[in-house]
């Protein structure tokens, strides 16, 4: 599979990047749509709410990827641990990213950091232990 080396969150970072400063004054809270519920109460989901969904369904898939054993995966989490530090630095540094819904987007990324490396690391155990009951 060609997306193996690549990080999935990359796609709501850049999003958010390009939306914060090439539409300057874009307000993150505006919603996209409101619906009144059966309650008679009123929900309404924002544009940073609707990135955030996005954030969580490729960390969906991120995780998955985490399964497969290859020496891509590897790679794989480097790159998904250096674009958390880049989020991290940015959302330090930059003004434009000091707000709840990148701050959402950066603990999206370092659960994948976190879950990537944990799942790989229990799933390399699995094989190991494995390999060593078929080999007696």
């Amino acid at each position: 599979m060609f997306m193996l080396g690549f990080p999935l969150l990359l796609v709501p970072f850049a999003i958010y990047n390009i939306v914060a400063f090439l539409l300057r004054g874009f307000v993150w809270t505006d919603p996209v749509f409101q619906v009144r519920m059966i309650s008679q109460a009123e929900f309404a989901l924002s544009w940073g709410d609707a990135l955030v969904v996005v954030g969580l369904v490729f960390l969906f898939l991120e995780i998955a990827k985490a399964t497969r054993m290859s020496r891509r995966s590897v790679v794989d989490h480097v790159l998904s641990l250096l674009l958390f530090i880049a989020m991290l630095i940015e959302f330090l540094v930059v003004p434009e990213t000091a707000t709840a819904t990148f701050f959402l987007l950066l603990v999206i990324a370092f659960v994948d950091v976190i879950a990537g490396f944990t799942v790989s690391l229990r799933t390399a155990q699995r094989d190991v232990s494995l390999e060593t009951v078929r080999a007696e």
